[in-house]
């Protein structure tokens, strides 16, 4: 198989090309002049006459060039040196080159092939030029196979380090394409975590501006103090909003180490996330706002690690913001339980949030416009919509976290969360 070329430029190439062919000539002239010594201390002409010497020099050249194609036909080009060598000194140099370059593809029966043919060669040689008595003596048997078996040595040697290169380069090129790839999948999950930690910040502040102005809208029987106490509630609602917003884009946007921020202002000191210890805030957000909460807690919430209350917080609250959206007005049931795991030392808080399914929706997994009860005479507003990527955002932070989230109606027609976040004893 032919192996790839490895940063190989246009002047490596002739370089490359220009060395071997030199060697190649300067081999066969040095054989060729050594013959001539020999033939003149004999005291014979070659075969085909003393111009033969000449015309040895030039089949030679002619071999030389001929090397050129060696990589597009190679056992051809080996082939035709090698026979031509036979009557030809000069072109002896050349089929070793030829070969050696045969032997790098490291094919066995390429290399058999040409054996035979090498010895005939060197018997030619003999023959053509007779420098001794006998035209096939022991020596010369056992210089043609010592010849062909180094110059397949050294090809095969060559051909073995250049696999070896390959295989590195292309290791090297699967190691960036891998490394490029988990750039990627960072870069979506890191997208993903922040479109879910922005969606969980936002959304039960928002549903809470969209419900109130909502109500101010198609009110019309509600007093000054009632209009100013529901604006001041979506004022503080909009403003805590933008508070928690600003927290997330200052994370985003802090390097981390670096007392400044963004523009170059010292960064202000980010408020704590909240966590299990804070929903009795949380539902005395959604009770201010008109909804019906039950909650109900057991086992020591303080002691479970940040992380895990963070998360079991966020899973709340969105249970709260999904209940407003699709059932407002109706009981939500909240329990939140901590306790170890079955068989093992690791403890779990197991979240459970209940609230019925209004009537005419068969799930409270997607969302869409919804009209409170009363809406009909004038006295309720519209429900804020959502994407329905709430619950499955909600299921993902369970999973990423080590836990499961399930949701769906359940026998009593009633709409129920359960997640469960697990952490080490």
């Amino acid at each position: 198989m032919p192996l790839p070329r490895i940063a190989r430029t246009r002047s490596g190439h002739v370089w490359g090309e220009t060395w071997r062919l030199g060697v190649a000539l300067l081999f066969g002239l040095a054989i060729w002049a050594s013959v001539q010594v020999q033939l003149d201390d004999v005291g014979v002409d070659p075969r085909f006459g003393e111009d033969w010497l000449l015309v040895d020099v030039a089949v030679g050249l002619a071999l030389t060039v001929l090397l050129l194609w060696r990589r597009r036909w190679p056992l051809l080009v080996a082939l035709v040196t090698t026979v031509v060598s036979g009557c030809s000194s000069v072109g002896i140099g050349a089929s070793v080159v030829a070969l050696v370059s045969l032997a790098t593809r490291r094919r066995w029966r390429e290399l058999v092939l040409v054996a035979p043919f090498w010895m005939v060669a060197g018997w030619a040689h003999a023959v053509v030029y007779p420098t001794e008595p006998e035209t096939v003596t022991l020596p010369n048997v056992v210089i043609g196979a010592l010849s062909y078996a180094v110059s397949v040595a050294i090809g095969w040697a060559v051909g073995e380090r250049r696999a070896f290169v390959a295989s590195l380069h292309e290791r090297a090129l699967t190691a960036e394409r891998e490394q490029a790839m988990r750039v990627v999948q960072a870069q979506l999950a890191e997208r993903a975590r922040i479109a879910r930690e922005m969606h969980d910040v936002l959304a039960h502040r928002i549903s809470l501006v969209a419900m109130h102005s909502g109500a101010l809208t198609y009110r019309t029987d509600l007093t000054p103090n009632e209009v100013a106490a529901t604006a001041e509630i979506v004022r503080d609602s909009a403003n805590r909003a933008l508070t928690e917003l600003r927290a997330v884009l200052g994370v985003l946007r802090d390097v981390p180490g670096d007392p400044t921020g963004a523009d170059g202002s010292p960064s202000l000191p980010q408020p704590p996330q909240p966590t299990l210890c804070d929903l009795d805030g949380l539902v005395g957000d959604a009770t201010a706002a008109g909804e019906r909460v039950l909650l109900e807690r057991s086992g020591a919430l303080d002691a479970v690690p940040q992380q895990v209350s963070r998360n079991a917080y966020r899973i709340v609250q969105e249970c709260l913001t999904n209940a407003r959206k699709h059932a407002p007005g109706a009981l939500v049931r909240v329990v939140v339980t901590t306790a170890p795991e079955e068989g093992s030392t690791d403890h779990a808080v197991r979240v459970v949030v209940r609230n019925p399914v209004p009537v005419g929706r068969t799930s409270g997994a997607v969302d869409d416009v919804v009209a409170a009860p009363g809406a009909a005479d004038g006295r309720a507003g519209l429900v804020a919509t959502g994407a329905g990527l709430g619950l499955l955002g909600l299921t993902e932070r369970a999973v990423l976290a080590g836990g499961e989230l399930t949701y769906g109606p359940d026998r009593a027609g009633d709409f129920v969360v359960r997640a469960r976040l697990p952490w080490s004893g």
